[in-house]
Parts: structure tokens; sequence; C-alpha cells
């Protein structure tokens, strides 16, 4: 194989490559980019709740509005919204349409491929939660982070281990309606319990223990906790580590490139 067909040169036009293709995709880019801005800024102006302490029975979570305690878990669906909904269909689709074994003729690898699909959907993710962290702060009064680092460090390994197991769902689903529909439920339940539908605080305690042990409800505590000042997640953050540690090498092994 030769060193051009790898060098980082390639690997750049590739990525360039995808990010054109993606943005020509404008359900993927707008759900992938825009929803959690437009969600977030949606309840900070609509809800009553927006403005009112997130817990009134908590020290803590008193001290916060509805909507700065409701920040993290947008950032916990913009990255399930990148790894469950859009990373599957996509590498699913290369593989149905033939992509990557025609790539396999060739000297560029295909693995190059998928490098460059996570490179685009990460600087995606990247910019969706920078939209949604900077529109909160200009418009909604959301307050900053207690532990900027802690919840850098959330969101780095949240990443990391949703993108784990949307690599595992591509890895051996056949067709873009079957990676489709399985990324789509993993993703409801994700939300579930990252605390979409109900505040994880206001949630029974027996939720909540299960949540810490999902790669999505851990993302969305580790950010929380962070976020408000809470003790350091360190269950949470290695849960995370804990699956991409276990679903990366999982996901290369089963992977199907035809």
């Amino acid at each position: 194989m030769s060193a051009t067909a790898t060098s980082p040169q390639v690997l750049g036009r590739l990525t360039m490559t995808e990010a054109r293709l993606f943005a020509r995709q404008p359900s993927a880019w707008f759900f992938s980019l825009l929803f959690p801005v437009v969600l977030l800024l949606a309840l900070g102006l609509l809800m009553p709740w927006a403005d009112q302490p997130f817990d009134d029975r908590d020290p803590v979570l008193s001290q916060i509005n509805g909507i700065t305690g409701y920040t993290p878990t947008v950032l916990a669906l913009a990255i399930g919204t990148v790894a469950y909904s859009t990373l599957p269909a996509v590498v699913v689709a290369y593989r149905e349409k033939g992509v990557l074994r025609r790539l396999a003729t060739t000297p560029l690898p295909a693995s190059r491929l998928l490098t460059a699909q996570l490179l685009v959907l990460g600087a995606t993710l990247i910019a969706a939660a920078g939209l949604a962290v900077g529109a909160g702060f200009a418009v909604l009064d959301v307050s900053l982070p207690a532990d900027p680092l802690v919840v850098l460090l959330a969101f780095v390994l949240a990443a990391a281990a949703s993108l784990a197991v949307g690599c595992l769902i591509a890895a051996r689903v056949g067709s873009v309606g079957g990676a489709t529909g399985i990324g789509m439920t993993v993703y409801f339940v994700s939300l579930f319990f990252a605390g979409v539908w109900m505040p994880l605080p206001l949630m029974p305690e027996v939720v909540q223990t299960i949540s810490e042990w999902t790669p999505l409800g851990a993302a969305s505590q580790a950010l929380a906790a962070g976020w408000y000042g809470q003790a350091f997640p360190a269950l949470e953050l290695a849960v995370m580590a804990g699956w991409t540690v276990l679903l990366v090498p999982l996901a290369a092994k089963l992977f199907r490139w035809t």
C-alpha cells in the first residue's frame, strides 16, 4: 500500500469531500447541527419553568434556573443525535451501495472513509454543542458551568462512548432501513435515561440508577454534575470509558465491509 494513499493530506481531502456530501443532506445536518439549539431556545423562551428554580427541594439545584438545569441534557441529546441517528445510517448506506467494497480494490483503505466520517460528525457535534451553549448564554441566561474541565471531560467521553455504540450498530446491520430503525430505537430509549422527557433529578431513584450505567444517561449525569458543581462524577466517567473500551474493538471485529 502506498504511503501517499494513507497520508494526512489524503485523509484531509477525503474528510472535506465527506463534509460536502454531508452538507447536501438537509435533514441530517439540521438534526445533527441545529436541532439542539432550536430545542433549547424553544424551551427557554416558551416554557414557564425555564426561569424558575430547577429543583427548589435541592440546595444546589434551587440556585439555578430550569433552562440551566436542562442544558446538560440538551448536550447529551446532541451527542445521541449524531451517534445513534446519523452515524449508523451513513455508514450502512456506504456498505449497501458498494462504496466500501469498491474502496477495497484501491490503494486507499476503506477504514480511511470511516475515519473521515467520524471526523466530520465529531466536528458537527462540537459545532452543535457550541451553538446550543452559546445561544443559551446569550439569549436564555444559562449559567456558566461550575466546573468547566469536568464538563469538557464528560463531553469527550460521552461522544466517544456514544459513537462507539453507533459504530457497533453500523458494524452488522445490513440495510439503511434497519440501521435507521435500530439507531432510532436506541436513540429514544437513551433519551429517556438521559432525562430528555423528564429531568433526571425528578425521576424515581431506580431510573436514575439504571441511567448512570447507560452511555447517554451517564453522559447526562456527568455533564450535569460538572455544570451544577456537584460531586466529581467518577462512576459516570468510568462507565463511559468502559463502554468505549468495550465497544470499539468489538465493532472493529464485527464490522462487515461488504
